[in-house]
């Protein structure tokens, strides 16, 4: 889905930004990281231009508090100057449901916050089911799609993968079929998500 968004960017004026949230680096997921990560995405897709705009505001911010790394409220008030200049941004988070609890809402608010003033945002969010609740409490309107993954898909990927184990010596076709078979009883009640035309500012697909 990134790299159709990112294709589309190469013909059209629009700027991306995806982040995968990675339950193995939960700690490193603070507020002022995401928003922080994000910015240097869009000021990149967004050229020179907006790279000198955005510094100049950092600066003044650093002057005015003698700051070394900028707030979280910083870093959001920044990305909504860089937002305002460009045409068309979609920021994508995937795996929401990896996010540490405890920022979720916070998150969820700023992105908010960011589609109420900057209407040209379209935001795109992945997850399992079991933060669909926080996404729609905080986006009454936003676009809600369940999707279920192929079982077909799943089965062609675990073989190609176990095809390719540096060890095939260790493996039988009893026990490929039997490890296949766990994956696809396992992975289906977990969901994945899917590309969909963003129209409305939010989707969230679970």
């Amino acid at each position: 889905m990134i790299d159709s968004l990112c294709d589309q960017a190469g013909k059209e004026d629009i700027a991306v930004a995806g982040l995968y949230c990675n339950f193995l680096s939960q700690q490193d997921q603070t507020i002022a990281n995401i928003m922080g990560a994000i910015l240097k995405q869009i000021v990149h897709r967004g050229g020179i231009t907006l790279l000198h705009h955005i510094r100049e505001v950092l600066q003044i911010r650093q002057k005015e508090f003698s700051s070394k790394a900028p707030r979280a409220v910083d870093l959001i008030r920044m990305l909504k100057i860089a937002i305002a200049l460009l045409p068309r941004v979609f920021i994508c988070l995937d795996a929401l449901d990896e996010f540490l609890p405890k920022y979720l809402p916070d998150l969820l608010e700023s992105l908010g916050d960011i589609i109420r003033e900057c209407p040209k945002t379209r935001i795109f969010l992945t997850g399992r089911t079991h933060v669909g609740g926080d996404v729609q409490r905080y986006f009454s309107k936003a676009v809600v799609i369940p999707t279920s993954p192929s079982p077909g898909d799943i089965r062609n990927y675990v073989e190609m993968r176990l095809n390719k184990d540096t060890k095939p010596e260790a493996m039988n076709g009893d026990l490929q079929a039997d490890i296949v078979r766990a994956i696809e009883e396992k992975i289906s009640d977990m969901l994945v998500g899917a590309f969909v035309t963003p129209t409305p500012s939010l989707i969230y697909i679970f």
